[in-house]
């Protein structure tokens, strides 16, 4: 699960200069880009299937769907104007393409993370005990802003523990070392972690429901000038929804492919959704971006990015880039909006008009 390790070339991404996109014109041939977690597997299954395609056709566009192994390498071609649309994060949509002058959509409010992401410890069983400790961790990213969550319910602040930057990729062999004690990481690493001797779960992502969101976004622009695209992508992705939840061998069938592909098996892929909000119907998936939590999540995330120098960059203050919602309300500059939470075209999905 890659979807999080925006951390080590953040910086470099943010400081790629903006280009401009000028007023798109309709068009017929899309890009979208998606990188490997359990909550991201169906558009590699609505591209090898023909669902996709069919969607598409209806619309009488073509819509490429591009794995790309690198989450972060993701967004940045994403940001660069190579994609019209890729997978991230609520957290990463903020402070990379919305950061970088993108202004992005969050067309499909796929998930959210219900225990993935872990704060693990060592021969200790209390969360309070991570005071003092060093903390492994992939620094700026979701597994950070878990631990900055984790840290104010027991009155303690980053001043209290020592972050070590630590690749996703190292993390199981380095907490089988003496020296490490305490780290912060993401399904599947979170079980292989657990598993082992004196490790204790003291805090996961299901103690800060609804925070960590996976998102499909879209270029604005492209989005506006190109209706058909929103149509299309949500249109197959809650056929994807639908087949996963039909109980069919169908069904069965679909979700094998999926973890094939995610590198497991159907157990193990369905022990991630076991700790994956998916919204499954999109009638949920509207709901929640109506609701009036989101605005404070979002609130949350970027008084954290703003905190940690990557809300832009030189952001003078945190309400720098603007966010919109459903609700029409607006946080940050109202002038700068560059995120925007619209949950139009899942409530077409929820409605049958598609």
């Amino acid at each position: 699960m890659l979807r999080k390790l925006a951390a080590i070339i953040l910086a470099a991404s943010l400081s790629l200069p903006f280009i401009a996109t000028a007023q798109a014109a309709p068009k017929k041939d899309f890009k979208i880009c998606w990188s490997i977690y359990v909550g991201w597997m169906p558009w590699g299954y609505l591209s090898d299937s023909g669902i996709m395609k069919k969607w598409a056709d209806k619309y009488g566009i073509n819509v490429e769907i591009t794995r790309i192994n690198d989450y972060v390498e993701s967004i940045n071609q994403y940001t660069a104007g190579g994609f019209d649309g890729c997978s991230m994060t609520n957290m990463d949509a903020l402070s990379i393409p919305a950061g970088g002058g993108v202004d992005t959509t969050a067309l499909i409010v796929g998930d959210f993370s219900n225990g993935n992401d872990a704060v693990i410890l060592k021969d200790k069983a209390a969360l309070k005990d991570i005071a003092g400790q060093k903390v492994n961790l992939v620094e700026l990213s979701v597994s950070h802003y878990l631990l900055a969550r984790a840290l104010d319910t027991v009155g303690l602040v980053e001043k209290d523990i020592a972050v070590v930057n630590t690749s996703d990729a190292d993390m199981v062999a380095a907490y089988g070392t003496s020296d490490v004690t305490s780290v912060v990481t993401w399904n599947p690493l979170v079980s292989e972690i657990v598993a082992m001797p004196g490790a204790h779960k003291v805090f996961d992502s299901a103690q800060i429901p609804g925070e960590i969101i996976d998102l499909m976004v879209v270029n604005t622009e492209t989005l506006k000038d190109n209706p058909a695209l929103g149509k299309a992508l949500v249109g197959a992705w809650y056929e994807a929804m639908a087949l996963m939840t039909s109980g069919t061998p169908e069904g069965k069938a679909a979700k094998e492919e999926m973890a094939k592909a995610s590198g497991t098996d159907l157990a193990g892929f369905d022990a991630q959704l076991a700790s994956t909000a998916m919204f499954f119907e999109p009638v949920k998936a509207v709901d929640f971006t109506n609701g009036a939590e989101l605005p404070k999540t979002m609130d949350l995330v970027r008084n954290f990015l703003f905190s940690h120098g990557i809300l832009g960059t030189n952001a003078p203050s945190v309400d720098v880039i603007g966010m919109s919602f459903a609700d029409g309300s607006t946080l940050g500059d109202a002038k700068n909006v560059k995120l925007r939470f619209d949950p139009a075209y899942m409530a077409l999905a929820a409605a049958g008009t598609l």
